[in-house]
C-alpha cells in the first residue's frame, strides 16, 4: 500500500487489521475505540458511520465482530480517500465501503430506512465555543463547523429501519440536548454509559444508544474508568480492549482529564 508524505500505518491489534493515519491531520482517539466496543451489530445487519474520518469505527467494528456490513460517510475528500485505502489495506472491500458526502444529506445519499445500525463520533464543540484549530480536518472534527448535533441525530433517525439502533459518543455537557433531540426525531434512548479518566474525576465522555420507535426505558450501565492510577489501566479497560489496549495512551488519558466541558 502506497503511503502519502506524513502518513503511517498503525496496527489495530485485532485480526491483523491496520489503519492509515496522518498525525498532522487527525488520528483516532479513545472515544472512537470505545464507541466501536459499545455499539452492537449482528449477523446480516448493516451499519452506517456518520463522519467516519479515517474509517476507524467501521474498521474496529468489523475487526471485533466479524459480521455485518459497513458504510462510512465522510465529507472531507482527503480523509475519505485515506479511509478507502485503509479498507483496501485490510482487504475488506466486500463488507466496508467509504462514501464521500455531506452528513447533512446522509439519508438522501445512503437511503432512508436502509440501516439496522448507525454510529457517530461527531464534533463535540459548538461552532462558537473555544478556539478553532487552523487545520481544517482537525477543526471540522472538533467543532460543529460542517454539521450540528441536530444534523447528526436527524440523519441517523432517517437512515434507520424501524427498531434500528443509533450509537453516539459525545460530551456529558451536551447530554440534555442529546436526549431532547433524540426524542424529537423519534429515537428512544435505551443505554447510557459514562466514561471517566480516573475514578475521582468527572466523566469526560458519554456513550448512548437509542432505538427508532423504541420504548422510553433508559438503562444506565456501569461507568468505564480508564485508569486506576497514572499509566495503569483498570481491569475493565483491559478486558474491553484485550489486544486493542495499545490504542490507549497516557497522552490520551491526559487529554480526557484536561478537556473542558463543551459548554464552558
Amino acid at each position: 500500500m502506497e503511503l502519502k508524505p506524513g502518513e503511517r500505518i498503525d496496527d489495530l491489534g485485532r485480526r491483523g487489521y491496520r489503519i492509515i493515519q496522518d498525525p498532522k491531520k487527525f488520528c483516532f482517539g479513545i472515544d472512537a475505540a470505545l464507541l466501536s466496543w459499545f455499539a452492537r451489530i449482528g449477523p446480516g445487519e448493516n451499519a452506517a458511520d456518520l463522519g467516519t474520518g479515517t474509517g476507524i469505527i467501521p474498521l474496529l467494528m468489523d475487526a471485533r465482530n466479524a459480521c455485518g456490513t459497513y458504510t462510512g460517510l465522510e465529507i472531507m475528500p482527503d480523509m475519505a480517500e485515506m479511509a478507502g485505502r485503509s479498507v483496501q489495506l485490510n482487504h475488506a472491500e466486500d463488507h466496508i465501503r467509504i462514501v464521500c458526502g455531506d452528513l447533512k444529506e446522509a439519508s438522501a445519499l445512503l437511503g432512508k430506512g436502509s440501516f439496522d445500525v448507525v454510529t457517530s463520533n461527531p464534533p463535540y464543540m459548538p461552532a462558537k465555543n473555544g478556539l478553532i484549530n487552523p487545520d481544517p480536518e482537525k477543526a471540522a472534527a472538533r467543532h460543529e463547523l460542517l454539521c450540528t448535533l441536530e444534523d447528526v441525530i436527524r440523519e441517523a433517525a432517517l437512515l434507520l429501519k424501524p427498531r434500528g439502533r443509533f450509537y453516539l459518543v459525545h460530551r456529558p455537557a451536551r447530554l440534555a440536548d442529546i436526549l431532547t433531540r433524540m426524542k424529537a426525531f423519534g429515537l428512544a434512548p435505551a443505554r447510557l454509559m459514562f466514561v471517566h479518566p480516573f475514578a475521582d474525576k468527572e466523566a469526560s465522555l458519554v456513550l448512548i444508544s437509542a432505538t427508532r420507535g423504541g420504548r422510553d426505558i433508559l438503562k444506565t450501565e456501569p461507568p468505564v474508568i480508564i485508569y486506576r492510577s497514572p499509566g495503569v489501566y483498570t481491569e475493565r479497560v483491559l478486558t474491553i480492549y484485550q489486544e486493542e489496549k495499545a490504542s490507549l495512551s497516557d497522552a490520551e488519558a491526559e487529554k480526557l482529564e484536561r478537556t473542558e466541558p463543551a459548554d464552558s
